[in-house]
């Protein structure tokens, strides 16, 4: 098993509510910087570690039987991961650059929707 980092054990403290919020913040920096076009490096670094949000994130949630929103912070990272794949191609396109910075507002507002309710119960 591989050994987590420091930074994995401190995120893994806080209640999954907490780590969503810290997942969102990500998405709203990401976004602003979308629209600055300003650091292409700290955009990067975001995406990246918001990934890993994800990562440390979802098997929580699935232990707790949330598993359909799971699954959506599971589709966020895939998104996220396919704009890396895509960067230079994204970078210099202003209309990918502008979808990038709408889908990243709307799981925005998703990731706060889900942190902020509590998961629904399993019907008997």
């Amino acid at each position: 098993m591989i050994e987590s980092t420091p930074e994995q054990q401190l995120f893994m403290q806080n209640d999954v509510s907490t780590r969503l919020h810290h997942l969102a913040n990500h998405l709203s920096q990401i976004q602003t910087l979308w629209t600055r076009e300003l650091s292409q490096e700290l955009i990067i670094s975001l995406i990246k570690e918001s990934r890993y949000f994800i990562e440390w994130t979802v098997p929580d949630m699935v232990k707790a039987d949330d598993i359909d929103r799971a699954c959506e912070l599971v589709d966020l990272g895939r998104l996220l991961t396919h704009w890396l794949f895509h960067w230079d191609e994204m970078w210099f396109d202003a209309q990918l650059l502008q979808a990038a910075a709408v889908a990243t507002g709307d799981w925005l507002r998703r990731v706060l929707e889900i942190a902020d309710t509590e998961p629904e119960p399993l019907s008997a």
